[in-house]
């Protein structure tokens, strides 16, 4: 009998040892918190007023037109960087046209209403067509804003627009309409 108490005590034993750990294991003090985090991201708002920038009729050669307007940072984040897509479409009124009437309007864009004779870069519309966003925007727009357009701010953008009389028969352009199209695109700073 010793032996069957020996192994009963032995029993035991491990049987209170075992819930000692297992009971120990949860025997513990705990205490969670839930945090809410939210991530809103900001906005580039890039607005141009007003947004018809030219409307002319009656043009002839050597007529020349300065246009201002605002490019205006209504967003949450700064721009950094503007760009500037050009297309045109011309209509053809006598169906004559053997040139483009884009080549034949030279835009100069100009620093700002005080300075409106220091020209920042110049060109055709049709080379300004053919130009990327990027060109334009870094010969064009960037000279100009200089370090970008801060969130609020606006900056003046004056653009002369020149129908060059070349000293040759420019007659084919008689009627003709050239309807322009500008795409301003911003980006953030870094």
């Amino acid at each position: 009998m010793k032996i069957k108490k020996q192994l009963g005590m032995g029993i035991i034993s491990a049987a209170l040892g075992i819930s000692l750990i297992g009971g120990g294991t949860f025997a513990y003090f705990s205490d969670t918190e839930t945090t809410e985090n939210t991530f809103a991201a900001g906005t580039l708002d890039l607005a141009a007023e007003p947004t018809e920038i030219i409307n002319v009729e009656n043009i002839k050669p050597g007529d020349s037109m300065i246009r201002t307007f605002e490019l205006q940072n209504n967003g949450s984040l700064d721009i950094d960087r503007v760009f500037l897509d050009t297309e045109y479409t011309v209509d053809d009124a006598e169906g004559n046209n053997s040139e483009d009437f884009g080549e034949h309007i030279e835009v100069e864009f100009l620093y700002n209403v005080d300075k409106l004779d220091e020209v920042v870069f110049s060109t055709t519309l049709a080379e300004l067509r053919e130009m990327t966003p990027e060109a334009v925007g870094e010969h064009a727009l960037n000279p100009i804003l200089g370090e970008g357009l801060p969130t609020g701010d606006f900056d003046d953008l004056v653009v002369k627009f020149n129908f060059v009389d070349n000293g040759e028969d420019q007659n084919e352009f008689q009627g003709d309409t050239l309807n322009l199209e500008w795409t301003f695109t911003a980006t953030q700073t870094d």
